[in-house]
């Protein structure tokens, strides 16, 4: 369950990427394990927990560090949250680390009192998320996590794009030290940022600007939207993209802007087309009174079809040519 990821990205989505000079990084739980024991390094009183996810959240560099700084607790993630959340009480910042289709469904009692109600700071941190597990099918995916953690008090939910925004995300939550969900999935992903972009929670990163359409993204989900986008600047089409790499709290100033400026808009999310960024995003714009053309591009209300990363990503529409595709026909109806 912790092979590598194939590529996410069909032979003209990697001749784009090289055309834009996005350069390959590392998966984002791999950045987010270098980052932790950094952290860790440097303060005795941040812990990672895990169940039985050693090896798949890439801790085993940290466990040969900081022996006396994670905590197996096997496959229980029940027992996980729980005990993550009371060593928090006790003055602990704790990463509570597990796949996101366990941890968010199993544990969701957990996650709601122990966590967010009790007002403990643990960052719940989902790894292999979405259909990041492929073709172990409907049971190892997670496309029910933003639906369900939106809806929890005081929690707040991330999604990182890219090694940047994982980076910066992990370090602001050991000093804002709220309770917090971070999404991870397994694929290596492109540096889509420079060196000097400011990433913070709550905030979402305008990676291009345009009017026609506005393709707001989160997650593994981004590069594709910046590729699609890329693409229809071939054909004279701007397209502006918003990396919202937080579901909760949303962003809404950007999403109102990109409502009244944009001629159409998309969301894309590695998730169900139920509960996630896209509702979301459209309960925004319906409550300012924003009427636009609008499309949810995500995963519909059906057990995911088997296969890769890729795979899924490609039958649903959520790749360069998919999104482009959507995009192009949306924009239609807006003329």
């Amino acid at each position: 369950m912790s092979a590598p990821a194939g590529s996410m990205y069909s032979p003209e989505a990697a001749a784009m990427a090289s055309k834009l000079g996005l350069k390959m990084g590392r998966a984002n739980l791999e950045v987010f394990a270098a980052t932790l024991l950094e952290i860790a390094r440097a303060d005795r009183n941040v812990l990672a927990v895990t169940s039985d996810s050693r090896g798949s959240g890439k801790l085993g560099p940290f466990a040969q560090a900081l022996p006396d700084q994670i905590v197996e607790l096997g496959i229980a993630e029940q027992n996980l949250v729980g005990v993550a959340a009371g060593l928090a009480s006790a003055g602990k910042l704790v990463y509570a680390v597990s796949p996101a289709c366990f941890l968010t469904a199993r544990a969701l009692e957990q996650v709601k009192n122990d966590v967010a109600y009790s007002d403990h700071p643990v960052q719940l941190i989902g790894i292999s998320a979405g259909v990041s597990y492929g073709a172990l099918g409907s049971t190892h995916h997670s496309l029910h996590d933003y639906a369900a953690l939106r809806a929890i008090n005081n929690l707040e939910v991330v999604a990182p794009a890219d090694n940047m925004e994982a980076r910066a995300i992990i370090r602001e939550c050991a000093t804002r030290r709220v309770p917090t969900y971070i999404r991870f999935g397994k694929a290596p992903l492109y540096d889509l940022h420079a060196a000097d972009t400011s990433v913070e929670i709550g905030k979402s990163i305008s990676l291009t600007t345009g009017t026609d359409i506005c393709f707001i993204a989160s997650g593994e989900t981004v590069t594709h939207a910046l590729l699609a986008g890329a693409a229809m600047a071939e054909n004279g089409i701007t397209a502006r993209v918003l990396s919202m790499h937080t579901i909760k709290p949303l962003d809404i100033p950007a999403i109102l802007a990109a409502g009244r400026e944009c001629r159409a808009v998309i969301t894309v999310e590695e998730h169900s087309v139920h509960g996630g960024l896209g509702e979301a995003c459209a309960a925004a714009l319906m409550q300012a009174g924003i009427s636009v053309p609008f499309q949810i591009a995500a995963i519909p209300d059906e057990h995911t079809v088997t296969g890769s990363q890729a795979d899924i990503f490609r039958h649903y529409g959520i790749s360069m040519e998919g999104l482009a595709a959507r995009a192009n026909s949306l924009l239609k109806r807006a003329t």
